[in-house]
């Protein structure tokens, strides 16, 4: 009997210990939730371009003797497509970036002249080139940025017989002027994303000479235009790297 009541006491003796340093021992922390990242929008990337184009000029014809005479404005639209490549360095929410843009146009229209109705002018402008700096707002893997720079067109007058459609003069010339923009892009994968922007351009005032033997042009040696152009584009983008990491969210 003896035995067995040493025994018990032994046991509720060990049994009152183990809670005791159950309690004191410590506890171990769940490991903290991860960081979460931001979309890298730094690198090089490539990418094409498509949308639409609305090119507005105003005309006027340069008299040897006198004022000139306004042959009034008009505005052409089209389709535009092309292509861009640049780079973005991306700090914290803040996104620079430089940019060559080039597209093909289809901006073209002909008009019954005020100088002479039995006279045409076409205007037509084929390609148009952008050469833009840019700076944006990051939002994860949303961008809010502007841009703006030089700005380059290729334009070609015409002059013709209205009844017939006969060219009576041709000229061509690459104006240069400025541009500035505003678009959105979205990254909807590491190297992949999506967007829309919208530039107008200041081409400024071209001039061009001719001599032609037509009695209804006599008087006159050339025409001024002066243009601005507005483009709406949708655009994708591949940014190269691979899949790097992402940019890790300061607080």
């Amino acid at each position: 009997m003896k035995k067995f009541l040493v025994t018990a006491a032994l046991l509720l003796a060990s049994g009152g210990i183990a809670p005791a340093l159950a309690a004191d021992m410590a506890v171990k922390a769940p490991p903290p939730p991860p960081l979460p990242v931001m979309y890298n929008w730094s690198g090089f990337y490539i990418g094409a371009n498509g949308g639409w184009g609305d090119s507005h000029n105003c005309l006027n014809f340069d008299a040897v003797v006198g004022t000139a005479f306004d042959d009034g404005c008009r505005n052409r639209s089209g389709g535009v497509v092309g292509g861009q490549i640049g780079y973005r360095w991306q700090s914290n929410q803040f996104v620079f970036g430089l940019e060559a843009q080039g597209d093909w146009a289809d901006l073209s229209n002909t008009r019954i002249s005020l100088l002479d109705p039995t006279l045409s002018t076409r205007v037509k402008t084929d390609g148009i080139g952008l050469f833009t700096g840019q700076l944006g707002w990051a939002w994860n893997a949303a961008l809010l940025y502007v841009k703006g720079g030089a700005a380059v067109a290729g334009n070609k007058f015409e002059i013709l017989d209205t009844a017939s459609g006969i060219g009576l003069v041709s000229a061509s010339n690459t104006r240069w002027g400025g541009t500035l923009g505003v678009g959105f892009e979205y990254g909807f994968a590491p190297n992949w994303s999506i967007g829309a922007e919208y530039n107008h351009l200041w081409m400024g005032d071209a001039n061009n000479s001719f001599t032609v033997v037509d009695p209804r042009l006599i008087g006159f040696t050339g025409n001024r235009i002066d243009q601005d152009i507005d483009m709406v584009t949708l655009r994708i983008n591949y940014r190269f790297g691979g899949y790097s990491p992402p940019i890790a969210a300061r607080y």
